[in-house]
């Protein structure tokens, strides 16, 4: 009924949504769950190994072949599914409130949230995604038409694509003047995923050192 990711931001699955349970019935399964997780940490202690495997060791950051699935990946949603696994994006990221406004009449806004700076200040952000082939490039007019759109409605926006930013855009995103406009392009976003750990698995792994082990041969 409830799925939650590394970082504890808790969200209703389906089912959880359609659910009806009484009080009994959700201390009945909160008490199951305590049970399982208490079984589940006395297995690991017991089961820990002893030594360290002879494992291949991952690298200190990831790969060029890994940050390229990864956006073949998003490439390969839905449009919809993209705006929506940038919605789950930002909630890990720290905003809140976040929103898919869904539907054509948008007026090239495809979702807002809230990012609180501290308890005094917080921004309404807006933000678009763009799922781009790769040489698909976000151009100068597509900025000036999503800020467009901002204007009267957030402090904030943000553009999301899987592609980048032609050299225009990046300056009328920056223009001295108007509304600021965040651009996340590609490589940026992959790191982002990285950063909260969404959708992806951290390995941490050892490569054992056999000269260290010659001196206790003899």
């Amino acid at each position: 009924m409830l799925d939650s990711s590394k970082h504890g931001t808790w969200t209703l699955t389906d089912k959880g949504r359609n659910a009806h349970i009484t009080e009994a019935e959700a201390a009945s399964i909160f008490k199951k769950w305590v049970a399982v997780h208490a079984e589940n940490r006395k297995q690991k202690t017991v089961n820990e190994p002893d030594t360290i495997d002879d494992e291949v060791p991952a690298p200190d950051s990831p790969s060029a072949d890994e940050k390229l699935n990864l956006i073949s990946v998003l490439r390969a949603l839905s449009p919809v599914g993209f705006e929506k696994v940038c919605r789950e994006l930002l909630r890990e990221s720290g905003f809140e409130n976040v929103e898919i406004t869904g539907g054509s009449a948008d007026g090239g806004i495809d979702g807002f949230g809230t990012l609180e700076i501290n308890p005094f200040v917080s921004f309404k952000v807006l933000f678009q995604c763009k799922r781009y082939a790769e040489g698909n490039l976000v151009g100068r007019s597509q900025v000036g038409d999503f800020r467009n759109a901002m204007i009267g409605r957030a402090e904030k926006g943000i553009i999301i694509t899987t592609s980048s930013f032609t050299n225009a855009a990046i300056l009328e995103a920056n223009r001295e003047g108007a509304p600021k406009v965040e651009l996340v392009d590609g490589i940026k976003l992959v790191e982002m995923f990285q950063r909260v750990e969404l959708g992806v698995k951290k390995r941490i792994v050892y490569d054992l050192d056999p000269a260290y082990f010659e001196k206790f041969k003899a």
